[in-house]
């Protein structure tokens, strides 16, 4: 989770703090359309599996949470 919440910052120097783990990223452009496929990309590397963007839907990728429980543990993922 570290990896992700570093991408966030770093696409948003602006915030400060920890980033919630229900705060809705896309509602508050913490994740934008411009940024999206970098973090599907960014998912991928470290899952190390490809996300069948087929069978995912925008809720899956709205909070921190969401993304543990759909992409994370399913891989097998330390949720750290």
């Amino acid at each position: 989770m570290d990896l992700i919440t570093e991408w966030i910052h770093e696409k948003n120097p602006d915030i400060e703090g920890a980033v919630g783990p229900d705060e809705d990223l896309i509602e508050a452009r913490l994740i934008d359309s411009m940024d999206f496929l970098e973090f599907i990309d960014l998912l991928e590397s470290i899952t190390g599996e490809d996300i069948d963007l087929q069978s995912a839907t925008i809720d899956d990728f709205r909070t921190l949470n969401r993304i543990q429980e759909r992409f994370l543990h399913a891989a097998g993922t330390s949720p750290a």
